[in-house]
């Protein structure tokens, strides 16, 4: 490796970490996009402790953290006012047979917060709402089969949607073949399907934004094309949740789904997620209807209490304080910077930051202008030396702007070395071991 570059960050606390992990824990994680194969090798920290915008590793280096909690922590580490609300109930017990009246309190408050939803009901990871959602969807429609947008990277841990990644294995083929895929963004060709399986498609399910926003009129065109089939129109909001608008991408775009699926900034990193939707559906998983009972969703620690008092918080947060608005000021100058700094350093073309303000990714591209996993090591080896864990640049709202003024000096140091392998048409002497590796892949 080239002399000049060797700035190197030592883990050794973290590769001990990381060995025990992989010891007992298969991947080294508990989801597969923290895995230290995501990384660079040997420089995957494993994380002590966090405040607000930054964590620490067990090593004793502190970084300026995106991405946090893949994209649920939006308010920053240990936030006081969601601390506070968790430890108000930890005393007064989390569990019990019956119902809390904090369950009430927390119904009413996301209710209000998504006025487009008439009823919700609380789980603890967003697979298990959106599997709940499909199965409400095949319960009212009599159909098997569910259309998924093809251009969304994931819905669910359940074989209805992983039964079509590269991770199949497992899943029968019977099960595959009951999901079928739709183009985000094309209406003819959403229309297709539906004519193509008449009668068989009980639901479309989609994020309503992701990188790019929907065209003019696309997400009133499904809700329209969802009424004339007879399907149900199911929006994915875990990450449009609160990060377009506190009622997510229906209240900001104004299209109403069936039924809506939330979490991740719900509960600023608390296992919080909810399911909503329109009362008639939602109450195919009730007592009050004389019809055949659906199994939707009946989890043991679905409203722990704390859980549903940071989520309440983090709501209470978001208007309060305009939280929206500041994720979005930020996304917006880190945004600048870095494609200023890109192209200062004669990679702007490379270097690629795409998505909303508040949802910011960014894309590593070789000297053909094509995705590189490469260039992504490289990359990422930089930020990290300098003190950046960024596997994506998703903001939270705990980010100073000094947080992001570093960040974007360290992205042009980044850049001068990413140069330097453009320019040698070969980015291996930087990257100091294998490459990072996609998430959905068929082998090891």
């Amino acid at each position: 490796m080239p002399t000049e570059d060797t700035q190197e960050l030592l883990l050794p606390r973290s590769r001990m970490a990381n060995e025990r992990l992989h010891a007992m824990i298969p991947g080294g994680a508990h989801t597969y996009a923290k895995g230290d194969d995501q990384y660079p090798e040997n420089l995957a920290p494993v994380i002590s402790h966090g405040r607000g915008a930054h964590v620490w590793d067990v090593d004793g280096n502190r970084y300026i953290e995106y991405g946090s909690g893949l994209r649920s922590v939006s308010l920053g580490h240990a936030h006081p006012r969601v601390i506070e609300a968790v430890r108000r109930e930890l005393d007064r017990g989390s569990n019990f047979v019956r119902p809390s009246i904090v369950e009430v309190d927390a119904a009413e408050r996301f209710l209000a917060t998504v006025p487009t939803a008439e009823m919700v009901k609380f789980a603890k990871n967003g697979s298990d709402a959106t599997t709940a959602a499909v199965r409400l969807a095949r319960a009212a429609t009599g159909r098997p089969r569910v259309a998924i947008c093809a251009d969304h990277p994931f819905f669910s841990t359940d074989d209805w949607f992983i039964g079509t990644t590269p991770m199949s294995a497992g899943i029968p083929a019977a099960t595959n073949e009951l999901t079928v895929t739709f183009p985000y963004g094309d209406l003819a060709a959403t229309e297709e399907l539906l004519t193509r399986y008449q009668d068989e498609v009980a639901c479309l399910i989609l994020e309503p934004a992701t990188q790019s926003e929907p065209p003019p009129g696309y997400l009133a065109g499904l809700r329209e094309l969802a009424d004339r089939h007879g399907c149900v129109l199911i929006f994915d909001e875990m990450i449009t949740g609160f990060r377009w608008s506190e009622a997510g991408a229906q209240g900001l775009f104004g299209v109403v789904p069936d039924l809506s699926t939330f979490g991740k900034a719900l509960g600023n990193g608390f296992a919080v997620s909810a399911l909503a939707g329109r009362r008639e559906l939602m109450e195919l998983g009730g007592l009050r209807h004389s019809g055949e009972r659906v199994f939707l969703l009946s989890t043991t620690h679905g409203a722990e209490t704390h859980s549903l008092a940071a989520a309440m918080a983090v709501q209470t947060t978001y208007v309060e304080e305009g939280i929206t608005a500041r994720l979005h000021a930020l996304g917006e100058r880190l945004a600048a910077g870095v494609r200023d700094a890109a192209a200062g350093m004669g990679v702007g073309d490379h270097i690629v930051v795409r998505g909303r303000a508040s949802n910011l990714v960014f894309a590593t591209l070789d000297e053909n202008r094509q995705p590189s996993q490469e260039y992504r090591t490289l990359f990422l080896r930089r930020l990290l030396a300098g003190g950046v864990l960024a596997p994506s640049f998703v903001v939270s709202s705990a980010l100073s702007d000094a947080d992001i003024d570093r960040t974007v000096d360290v992205v042009a140091q980044a850049c001068a070395v990413y140069r330097k392998a453009l320019d040698a048409a070969d980015p291996t002497p930087w990257l100091a071991g294998r490459p990072v590796k996609p998430v959905f892949r068929r082998l090891v």
